[in-house]
């Protein structure tokens, strides 16, 4: 009886997290009722659009022959921030979310295929806003996530997202030995302009 009431409670958990999860929210509010391409939220100008759910795909975004990435994805918003933003075109403009950040290059060291400047979580360079934050895969997620660092202060980073739960998220950032560090073990590290 006792084994019988923990799986049914455990099978209860899953299903009300799986529920949550598909719902989706945005701030707290439900964003069901949005079609796909709603705007949600915006960062200096560059607007999250709502992607209709989690693996929900809308056709490639590309700008004058550049691939932007595919619609409402979080890539998508990271390489149109940067293009809007800072007219930046990341020299290979393909790859998932976790393929942004070169596990081979080390921390402070310039990222070729992005561009960029690229720090590992750890790193001695501290993430600032306006970085291109990057979360490695798991299970659920093979692809990885990708948000642009909004706010830096306090002890925390602020993320702007795309393709999220919501639009914004706050991490613990540390400073331990010297090296700066995002509070979330899915965190490889963060990228920025030259």
């Amino acid at each position: 009886m006792r084994r019988a009431l923990l799986i049914a409670l455990l099978m209860l958990g899953c299903a009300a997290g799986w529920l949550l999860w598909r719902a989706g929210t945005i701030g707290g509010e439900p964003t069901d009722d949005l079609p796909p391409g709603a705007p949600l939220d915006s960062l200096n100008g560059v607007v999250v659009y709502h992607n209709g759910g989690m693996g929900a795909v809308h056709g490639r975004h590309t700008v004058d022959g550049y691939n932007v990435g595919l619609r409402y994805q979080c890539v998508e918003f990271v390489k149109r921030y940067y293009l809007e933003h800072h007219h930046h075109r990341m020299p290979n403009s393909y790859g998932h979310a976790k393929y942004l950040f070169d596990r081979t290059l080390a921390d402070s060291t310039f990222n070729p295929s992005r561009g960029l400047m690229q720090f590992t979580n750890g790193s001695v360079v501290m993430p600032r806003t306006g970085d291109l934050l990057v979360l490695d895969a798991w299970t659920g997620n093979a692809y990885g996530h990708v948000a642009i660092i909004s706010a830096v202060g306090n002890g925390e980073v602020e993320v702007v997202q795309q393709n999220c739960g919501r639009t914004r998220e706050r991490y613990d950032l540390d400073l331990v030995d010297g090296r700066w560090r995002i509070d979330h073990d899915r965190v490889l590290g963060w990228l920025r302009m030259p």
